[in-house]
Parts: structure tokens; C-alpha cells; sequence
């Protein structure tokens, strides 16, 4: 049994001790006013009192049951003739719970019957009396058991719709939580994977057209394929791990990639017959390790789309911190314009990109270059990190 269960049935059991010790230590004073009109109280008035309050204590498991049983005892009570009295709390309780347990509808039913029977037996009692003194306390008892059995039927119910709507926006945000790792892993996947296919397939390009000619040239590639290839099984493995064990705080897991790997990277494109001029002059300790990933991602993609679709030769990249922002600029001198994949609002690279700077805060613009080309300009919103080794 849980932690939790062990507390609500414990809260079960001292609500039952209380009404116990309340109810059969209250009936006696409480009936002293009413014997000109009400039977004396004996032995099985106190057996009633107990059979209608020891269900009590299952209430939560079993609440319409325990409502019947708080019923029969308390309506053969009024109906032997014993005075009112401290056995009318126990059913406060048993409304309350039918409304906090059941849906409306249902408990509503099951109270409503409850009360009717409960409202019948006092009209019965009060038939013999005058006139005046009958319609009194007719009037008196039908309010006052009305309200008896309508505000626990309310207020129980209210706490189940609230713990209804809690329950659902817990879900909402789970199901939030697991679509955007969802979305999360699918633009890593996109990135690396993306990326080394793109590589791949221009390294095969080279090899084939100077595998004759350039045995050592075609070596080159060949080598370059497997190690693209290693790298981006590794990143698919490690992402499919993720996702068979998400809850798996111990599954390996491979290092997000950050700009200590950017020489990598842009020697792979460097291969791939582009001329790329970089300047990085921010260190990944200088970042913290969200923002260093997102700023290589982004200059990867960037990098992978012209390698695939600009037909450039040339390309600059040029990462920096301006303040407190980090700025990732990388420009070619493709062919530009919006026939880009992505640059219309269509495809997944830009737009991902996109939403790798907005989750920061920041903006990322993509479209043709001032003087021709393709540009890429992400502008990330970075905190304060301190520097190992730096200046206090």
C-alpha cells in the first residue's frame, strides 16, 4: 500500500473514531429536550448510531455503498421515533463523499433518494401534532435537511471537478512535455543525421569522379564517408536510446555537440569543395552548454544547406558575443532568392534553426544576401557565465 493510500485511510479511520465519540457521547444530552415527543433512547438507538457510522470508514472505496448503509441505519432510527441528535452529522459526511467520489449526476440521485426518505420519516413524526406546531417544524426540518444534504453534495462535488481539472492540465502538460521531446529529438535528428547524409553523398560524388584518376583523392572521400557515417549512426543511436528509455536517467547518452567540434565541421564542408572562412570568437565555457548547442546546430545547418542547395563556392561563418547576445552569421555566395528549401516558410531547416533561437529568447532572419548569395543570422540571448580562469 502507498504512502498516500496509508494517509487517506488513516484520515478514514480518525474521521470515524470522532464521529463516534461525538455521536455517542452527544445523543444522550441532545435527547433530553425532546422526550415529550420523542422515544427514549435505549440500547439499540446507540446500535443504530454505530451501524450508520462505522461504514464511514471505507467511504472511499466503497462511497455509494457506504451511503446506503449510513441511510438504512439513520432512517430506522427516525423511524423507531428517537430524538434528532448528533447521528444527523454522519450524514454530512456520507453526502460529502457520494458528491466527491461519484459523478454529479449519480451522487445527486443517490442523495436525493437519501433525503426524500429522510424528509418523508419527519413528516410522519410531525402528523399527530397541532397544526401550527406541524407545518413549523415541517418547514424547519425540510430547510434544514436540505441543507444537510445539498452543501457537503456541493462542496464534495466542487473538489472532484477541481481535482478533475487538475488531473487534466497534469496530462495536458505531460503530453506537452513528451510532443515537444518528441519534436526535440526529430530537429536533432534532422541536424545530424541531415548533415552527414548531405556529407555522404558529396564525398561519394568525389570519390566516383576521381576514382580512376585520384586513387589517393578517392581514398580520401571513401575514409571521410566512413567517419561521417560513424558519427551520424552514433547520433542516431543515442537518440533512439533516448527514446526507449526516457525515463532512464542512467542511458548513455552521446555529449551534445557544441563549438569545440566546429573545426570538425567545417572541415567536412571545406572537403565537400567549399571555401569556407570562419572567425569563432566565443568558447563553449564561455556559454552556457544549451546556447553553445544551439549556436553549433545552427551553423551546421546553415553550413549543410549550402553544401546541398546553393551551388556556392565560398562561404563565411562568423560566430561572436555582442553584449549579451550571441550572434551566428554564415553567408554564401550561392544562388539566393526564397528557392532555398526553407526559406519560405516551407521545409524543416530553417524553420528549425528558427525555433532553436526563439527558444531563447531570440530571432533568426534567412534569405538572400546583400550583395548576392544566401545569408543566415541568429541573434541568441546568452546569461552571464563565468569564464575558468578568468579575472575576479
Amino acid at each position: 500500500m502507498s504512502v498516500q493510500r496509508l494517509k487517506a485511510w488513516g484520515a478514514d479511520v480518525g474521521v470515524t473514531v470522532v464521529l463516534l465519540l461525538v455521536t455517542l457521547g452527544g445523543m444522550g444530552p441532545a435527547g433530553e429536550d425532546q422526550l415529550d415527543w420523542a422515544r427514549e433512547l435505549d440500547v439499540w438507538a446507540y446500535l443504530l448510531a454505530v451501524l450508520a457510522i462505522v461504514p464511514l470508514v471505507l467511504r472511499r472505496r466503497y462511497p455509494a455503498a457506504v451511503l446506503a448503509a449510513n441511510a438504512l441505519a439513520v432512517s430506522a432510527y427516525l423511524a423507531i421515533g428517537y430524538p434528532y441528535g448528533p447521528i444527523m452529522f454522519t450524514i454530512l459526511v456520507a453526502a460529502y463523499t457520494v458528491g466527491s467520489r461519484l459523478p454529479l449526476f449519480r451522487a445527486a440521485r443517490w442523495v436525493a433518494a437519501y433525503w426524500l426518505v429522510v424528509f418523508a420519516l419527519t413528516l410522519v413524526r410531525h402528523l399527530g401534532d397541532s397544526p401550527d406546531n406541524a407545518w413549523n417544524a415541517i418547514a424547519f426540518m425540510t430547510i434544514g435537511t436540505l441543507a444537510a444534504f445539498a452543501a457537503p453534495l456541493a462542496i464534495g462535488a466542487a473538489l472532484r471537478t477541481r481535482r478533475e481539472s487538475e488531473r487534466d492540465v497534469r496530462a495536458a502538460m505531460a503530453r506537452r512535455a513528451v510532443s515537444e521531446e518528441r519534436l526535440r529529438m526529430a530537429q536533432e535528428l534532422h541536424d545530424s543525421v541531415g548533415h552527414g547524409l548531405a556529407v555522404i553523398a558529396m564525398q561519394a560524388g568525389v570519390a566516383l569522379h576521381v576514382l580512376e584518376k585520384n586513387p589517393v583523392k578517392a581514398r580520401e572521400a571513401l575514409m571521410a564517408i566512413r567517419d561521417t557515417s560513424k558519427e551520424s549512426l552514433d547520433g542516431l543511436r543515442a537518440e533512439l536510446q533516448a527514446l526507449r528509455t526516457p525515463d532512464d536517467t542512467d542511458a548513455p547518452r552521446r555529449p551534445a555537440p557544441g563549438l569545440a567540434e566546429a573545426d570538425v565541421l567545417l572541415e567536412r564542408i571545406r572537403a565537400g569543395g567549399i571555401e569556407v572562412d570562419a572567425e569563432i570568437d566565443v568558447r563553449d565555457d564561455a556559454l552556457p552548454p544549451d546556447v553553445a548547442v544551439a549556436a553549433y546546430r545552427i551553423m551546421q545547418e546553415s553550413l549543410t544547406n549550402v553544401l546541398r542547395h546553393s551551388g556556392a563556392s565560398r562561404a563565411q561563418v562568423r560566430v561572436r558575443r555582442d553584449g549579451a547576445e550571441l550572434t551566428v552569421d554564415v553567408v554564401d555566395d550561392g544562388s539566393g532568392g526564397t528557392t532555398r528549401p526553407g526559406a519560405d516558410g516551407g521545409g524543416t531547416g530553417i524553420a528549425g534553426m528558427r525555433s532553436r533561437a526563439e527558444a531563447f529568447g531570440g530571432t533568426l532572419d534567412a534569405g538572400p544576401g546583400v550583395g548576392g548569395g544566401f545569408a543566415v543570422r541568429a541573434r541568441i540571448p546568452i546569461r552571464e557565465v563565468s569564464v575558468p580562469g578568468s579575472a575576479s
